[in-house]
């Protein structure tokens, strides 16, 4: 495959491979009643403690410091201690009565917006393997991401913009594998944004637009007669997509990226003009930027949950950085109408445990824990499911990761068995052979 000499264009239109094909260039329309057209995933890396959070125990409190009465799991990360009290009240919120911890006002203040799903569950205990379970439906083989799925599987809304965009991912636990295409067509992968909310290379290295369209029509006819004269090759189809995306983005992409315009009230609202949440806040606003514009699938990384010790230091700290951007994004997209077709997503690989590790941690726990959908079709002001009396197990309607990509795709427009790619043989989909629509959380 030929890459232009123009080190800058060059460097940006490989990365704008990963967007999408000549075949997903416009919008198609969803094989079924789509309730939402787009979807914001707030990902919560390394397990926030959701018995801390939104699933209130009293009898974690009255039995604080004694074993765990019920049958411990048979793998676990560490050994299962004492059962630990949370640190921090809860209060019910909205006509709903939705319980929230004091750490998340903000989100507390929204709860009648909310879907909470109290009964979440995965299969694997270790962050790698249960991230990329909870993004690609599969925690041992490599599989094409939730995004990458997605954008397959409707297109773009915006022939300027990726499809797919990932602000500020991990480069750690499942690495790019978050949000790769695997087998899937390249142009499918998420465009990365580091934390600087920048894609890189956007500038034209010539300074004349007319002089890189001539370039990027010569490199087109070198790529075309290499596809003559070797047959079909759809890797080299995205990448002559990829180049004529990357030329559209240089004048797409800046105008939504410059959030300098943004009123003063906006800003306020997300916490975008204050410490400690401007850096999630501009995250956040700038998800809502994307959506706005057409990308189909914005995934936000908010991190490191992982309070194997010191609970009560980094989870006050954690959601002091989270909770007025995630609830100033939920309000911002409800105000504008956008909420009622974008699916917000929030939620980590797996929760924590109710029993203590040292004297101030929690362990991870795939079992049972909370996430929280809004908007895009799903019931508001409910509680969907429960863990069992400690927190440990989800024993109510559990809904595992592979129920709920069937349901995100469901309020799609799309039937997760028929989401379908031939591959190495087989019939590959995100839900495996796995999956139900959990109807009891669309509305």
């Amino acid at each position: 495959m030929l890459r232009t000499s123009a080190a800058g264009f060059g460097a940006l239109a490989f990365d704008a491979l990963h967007t999408r094909s000549l075949a997903a260039t416009t919008d198609r329309p969803a094989p079924t009643a789509a309730r939402a057209k787009r979807v914001i995933f707030l990902f919560m890396h390394g397990g926030p403690s959701t018995v801390d959070l939104f699933d209130p125990k009293p009898l974690l409190t009255r039995d604080a410091g004694k074993p765990f009465p019920l049958e411990s799991p048979r793998i676990t990360s560490h050994a299962t201690g004492n059962l630990l009290a949370s640190p921090w009240d809860f209060k019910q919120h909205g006509h709903s009565g939705a319980p929230v911890s004091s750490l998340l006002p903000h989100i507390g203040a929204i709860a009648d917006d909310l879907c909470f799903i109290n009964s979440a569950c995965c299969s694997n205990s270790r962050h790698g393997g249960a991230l990329l379970e909870l993004h690609t439906g599969s925690d041992t083989f490599t599989r094409p991401s939730m995004g990458s799925w997605i954008h397959y599987g409707l297109g773009s809304e915006n022939d300027n913009l990726p499809g797919f965009i990932t602000i500020n991912p991990s480069g750690s636990h499942g690495g790019a594998g978050a949000w790769s295409s695997a087998f899937l067509p390249a142009d499918h992968t998420g465009t990365k944004i580091g934390g600087d909310m920048k894609i890189p290379f956007l500038a034209n290295p010539l300074g004349d637009p007319g002089r890189q369209r001539r370039e990027l029509d010569l490199l087109a006819d070198f790529n075309r007669d290499h596809l003559a004269s070797r047959g079909p090759d759809p890797e080299l189809e995205a990448r002559i997509a990829s180049y004529e995306l990357a030329f559209r983005m240089q004048m797409g992409v800046p105008g939504v990226q410059d959030i300098s315009g943004e009123p003063a009230s906006i800003r306020r609202l997300y916490g975008a003009d204050r410490e400690p949440t401007k850096s999630f806040a501009e995250q956040c606003l700038m998800a809502r930027r994307f959506s706005e514009a057409g990308v189909r699938f914005v995934q936000v990384t908010h991190r490191y949950w992982d309070s194997h010790s010191n609970l009560r230091k980094e989870h006050e700290k954690l959601c002091a950085e989270m909770d007025r951007p995630v609830a100033g994004l939920i309000t911002d997209l409800k105000q504008r109408g956008l909420l009622d077709d974008t699916l917000v997503l929030w939620g980590g690989e797996f929760g924590r445990t109710p029993t203590a590790q040292g004297d101030d941690g929690r362990d991870h726990n795939p079992h049972g824990f909370t996430m929280f959908l809004a908007g895009g079709g799903t019931r508001p002001g409910t509680r969907f499911g429960t863990t069992d009396a400690y927190g440990y197990y989800a024993e109510e309607e559990p809904v595992h990761f592979h129920d709920l990509h069937a349901t995100i795709l469901h309020l799609l427009g799309i039937d997760h068995q028929q989401l379908t790619y031939r591959y190495a043989g087989r019939d590959f989909r995100l839900t495996d052979v796995h999956g139900r629509v959990v109807s009891g959380l669309l509305a």
